[in-house]
């Protein structure tokens, strides 16, 4: 299992991240299938700090709102090129 992290500039410090970072974790099956992710990431504006990792990332509730995702719930992100 892989998993590609990041930073959702747009939605963080407000709403349910009020005062918070919004983190965005997607659950991966393969490499090539975080490198999609990944890749997508890289094209939106409104994503920082993008990153493949093997482990279960994992932050303190206190400073960040973390958002699971699954091909399930977002498979916009697991196509190849969804946010050119």
């Amino acid at each position: 299992m892989y998993y590609v992290t990041m930073t959702d500039k747009f939605l963080s410090g407000w709403g349910k991240s009020e005062g918070k970072i919004n983190k965005l974790v997607f659950e991966c099956e393969t490499y090539m299938e975080a490198e999609i992710v990944e890749k997508n990431a890289n094209n939106r504006d409104d994503m920082k700090y993008v990153n493949i990792v093997r482990n279960r990332p994992s932050y303190p509730s206190s400073t960040h709102f973390t958002q699971h995702k699954t091909k399930e719930d977002s498979s916009n992100w697991y196509r190849p090129n969804s946010f050119n």
